[in-house]
This record gives C-alpha cells, sequence and structure tokens, in this order.
C-alpha cells in the first residue's frame, strides 16, 4: 500500500511544475520537500498507525464486539451511537 502511494506521489511531483519565480513559498517544492520526508525509504517506507481506531472512534475490539450480535449491522451501529434508551421518547404500544 506505501508502494502506491509513493508511486502516486512521485506522479504528482513530476507533473506539477515548480515556479522559480515564487522561491520559498512554491507548491511544487513544497510538494517535493514533503514526499521525500514522508517516504525517506522509497517504496519500503511503513506507515505506523498513529490511532487504534478507525474514522468511526470505534476500536477493534467494540467493532468485533458489535459485528459478532445476531443483529443487523447497520441496526447495531445505529443502536451504538444513537442516544441512550432512557433519552428516548416511549413508543406507542403495537396494535
Amino acid at each position: 500500500m506505501a508502494a502506491t502511494r509513493y508511486r502516486r506521489f512521485l506522479k504528482l511531483c513530476e507533473e506539477w511544475p515548480r515556479d522559480e519565480y515564487k522561491k520559498g513559498r512554491d507548491l511544487g517544492t513544497f510538494l517535493r520537500q514533503r514526499v521525500a520526508s514522508a517516504f525517506r525509504e522509497g517504496e519500503n517506507t511503513q506507515f505506523p498507525r498513529v490511532r487504534d481506531t478507525s474514522f468511526t472512534g470505534v476500536t477493534v475490539e467494540e467493532c468485533k464486539l458489535l459485528l459478532s450480535e445476531k443483529k443487523g449491522l447497520w441496526k447495531t451501529i445505529m443502536e451504538r451511537f444513537s442516544k441512550s434508551p432512557e433519552d428516548a421518547p416511549e413508543k406507542a404500544p403495537e396494535k
């Protein structure tokens, strides 16, 4: 995955021209410097995970717990992140 990302950034650097008139504030030069510092080992660069959560903020253990329940995934997630049952208004009895 890092190799693909590295190749994409290299392609971006190739296609983004440097502007000699914008010394010190050229985006092309900035991109090249950032790519060089982020990919010091080229395609072999490893990216450590900063957090053990996904975009939802759910940890791996919580995700496994949610998926192990017999309910549907969407219903489980909605129940997990919705208001607590005490806050929700009571439903009318079914006929």
